[in-house]
């Protein structure tokens, strides 16, 4: 198989512009007669679904949620990217492509990320048109704040809830087409296979979870918005139901796996307080515009802390260890994520973590210099040139207060414990997957007629995502590319009419997910789903985790095969096909998981290079930092399902070709 990522030629600032203007186009009149299918209504399928819709296709969009609203792109805190330069601070089009492309340890393709950030104003604007209540400046207009891997200010928010706010933006526009008739909303279904007819995408086998139904529907177009996969992992920040079911059935169709092994691991969540733990929270990126991270300078200080016989204002500051500063002066704590994350377990390593569970993991992030600073400046301010210290406090917390309020809430809720007072208590955790299904420049995948956007996709982000660009991507996605890319590829569909669900494709589709769900409810085993997703997720973590070796990986294969077999032996889902089975939803969503964990390991025991999110122990350089070979993996490694041993999957490349960028060393000192 030969990859083509149809990357049109031009300059990099003309290429978008130029491709769209030579797009073939589907006119108003015949745009009724065509039917879509989004599954998934987080961000980029929200805006695909109600984009679609106001153009006049007929849409039917698809989540597994009770409401649109209740996708995960709800959860996300800390802002969306944009190269609006309103900071007057040297921003541009190109300068977010580049750091994307940096960010991303030149592991990206280029005309994806550039027209990314080609589009990145028209989303705040599309937003702010929406109502999106973003948070302005003393002016009124929008205001910035800083983000990971930039030394711009260029991340638009609203408060620590700015994916909740953007969602609620999306979801208004999704639901004037669903009262006005164009789009049928399908709540409390799942896709759990892709129709093809004559090797094109043509429908979906969906389950309606409340009653067990499996129901057949057809369109002419299927777009997979199904968010990432760092649910294999089974502790991560993301929603306790984000699968990768829809991408991982419409790989076993033929659409390539993309990148599986490049994961980010976000270097400030509340770390694991228990074995019994299902999810873990993360505190937002923007947090590390105002926080400090350190530990301690000595070891016995960080065990007088953990056995609660010290407290972490009572080591001095000659003691402390701010660690991101120190190491990376240029960026300081704001470096790029899979920096900061590696560099935190660096010190937990060495005996140096805070907290007191079962590994000892967790670094402090420290706002006392942020409340002295802001509290006095707000009080200059004010005109009061002499405060004294109780009103610093008091000023410095009510402003961290009116920019975090909500995340400081939200962590003291968890852990009892005051951050105005008290340094929060951080670690790494699985946060967002970079890899994802193959796309080509039109988001379509090697199936024609089913495309993949937001993070279900590999495209933008390379081996790590800078903070604040997954918002933007989604929704660039969604509102401004696949727009005309769908349209391209539906123009040949004018005159095909409906789509028979009673082909024989359709009863063949239907007929596998009965044979898969009457094997889980007849199989009689011993252990729960949770069982076998925890121990997958153990695997994961320690052998695919933020450290690999070929040892450790070579081992992850075979153990995950073996829990494979056990799986399917072993695992009891108890209940009937025909009612709410949520036992059943696990089963159906951690088999695809176990396969998948197998891939990412594959992925990342051929790819001999340490990148972005992806470090490979044996190739770091003398400071301990990725060390890349661009001479033998400049490429997306994208993997052919081959049938039920993954092991048998096969690797196809995509070389990445850099000819507007200079590749280089990644820097952040």
């Amino acid at each position: 198989m030969k990859l083509d990522s149809k990357i049109p030629e031009g300059h990099i600032s003309q290429k978008w512009t130029d491709y769209k203007d030579h797009l073939r186009l589907v006119a108003p009149n015949n745009r009724p007669k065509i039917d879509i299918i989004v599954v998934g209504t987080g961000l980029a399928g929200a805006s695909a679904a109600a984009s679609f819709a106001e153009m006049g296709y007929n849409v039917k969009a698809f989540c597994y949620q009770d409401s649109p609203r209740r996708a995960h792109s709800i959860a996300a805190q800390g802002g969306i990217n944009a190269a609006k330069n309103y900071q007057n601070d040297g921003d541009s089009t190109f300068r977010l492509f580049y750091d994307t492309i940096k960010g991303g340890d030149y592991r990206a393709r280029e005309a994806n990320v550039h027209r990314l950030a080609e589009v990145s104003g028209n989303i705040i604007d599309q937003c702010v048109a929406q109502g999106v209540p973003f948070a302005r400046d003393y002016g009124g207009m929008l205001d910035n704040r800083s983000f990971g891997g930039t030394q711009v200010q260029r991340t638009f928010y609203a408060a620590g809830q700015t994916g909740q706010q953007l969602l609620l933006g999306a979801y208004s526009a999704l639901s004037r087409q669903i009262g006005l008739g164009r789009v049928d909303m399908y709540n409390r279904h799942e896709m759990l296979e892709l129709v093809k007819v004559d090797g094109k995408a043509r429908g979906i086998i969906a389950r309606n979870l409340i009653t067990g139904e499996l129901e057949r529907h057809s369109a002419h177009a299927v777009i997979i918005a199904t968010g990432g996969y760092g649910n294999v992992y089974f502790l991560s920040t993301n929603a306790m139901g984000s699968n990768v079911t829809a991408g991982w059935k419409i790989h076993k169709q033929g659409a390539l796996f993309a990148n599986p092994c490049y994961v980010q691991i976000h270097p400030t969540c509340i770390p694991v307080h228990g074995t019994n733990q299902s999810k873990l929270t993360l505190m937002s990126e923007s947090l590390r515009n105002s926080g400090r991270i350190w530990v301690p300078k000595k070891k016995e200080d960080s065990e007088a802390i953990r056995a609660g016989k010290l407290k972490p204002t009572q080591i001095p500051e000659e003691d402390r260890d701010y660690y991101l500063e120190r190491k990376y002066p240029a960026f300081g704590n704001l470096v790029p994520r899979d920096v900061a994350s590696r560099a935190g377990k660096e010190v937990c390593d060495e005996g140096r973590g805070i907290e007191a569970n079962d590994t000892n993991e967790g670094v402090y992030l420290d706002f006392s210099t942020e409340i002295q600073n802001k509290g006095k400046q707000t009080a200059y301010a004010k005109g009061n040139h002499n405060p004294s210290q109780e009103e610093i406090l008091t000023l410095g917390k009510k402003w961290l207060e009116e920019k975090y309020g909500n995340l400081f809430t939200m962590y003291q809720k968890i852990t009892d414990e005051n951050p105005y007072e008290t340094p929060m208590k951080i670690y790494p955790a699985v946060h967002y997957t970079m890899g994802g299904v193959w796309v080509d420049y039109n988001l379509q995948s090697t199936i024609p007629g089913c495309f993949v956007a937001g993070e279900a996709n590999f495209s933008d982000h390379g081996a790590n995502r800078l903070g604040a660009s997954a918002l933007m991507q989604g929704l660039a996605d969604g509102y401004f590319v696949l727009p005309y890319t769908v349209s391209n590829y539906l123009a040949d569909d004018i005159r095909t009419g409906k789509i028979s669900t009673d082909l024989p494709e359709f009863v063949a589709a239907e007929n596998n997910v009965k044979d898969q769900i009457n094997k889980f409810l007849s199989n009689n085993g011993s252990k729960t789903v949770d069982h076998f997703h925890k121990r997958l997720g153990h695997i994961m973590w320690n052998k695919v985790g933020m450290g690999r070796n070929e040892k450790g990986l070579t081992e992850a294969i075979s153990e995950i095969a073996a829990l494979k077999e056990e799986f399917y032996k072993d695992v009891y889902v108890p209940g009937s096909s025909d009612e709410l089975n949520p036992e059943l939803e696990k089963a159906l969503r951690v088999a695809d998981f176990i396969e998948l964990g197998q891939l990412m390991a594959m992925d990342a025991l051929q790819r001999k290079e340490s990148c972005g999110g992806h470090f490979r122990e044996e190739y770091q350089d003398s400071e301990g930092e990725t060390l890349r070979d661009d001479e033998n993996f400049s490429f997306v490694g994208a993997w052919e399902n081959k049938g039920y041993d993954v092991t048998k999957s096969e690797l196809h490349k995509e070389e990445l070709k850099y000819e507007f960028i200079k590749i280089a060393a990644r820097n952040y000192k």
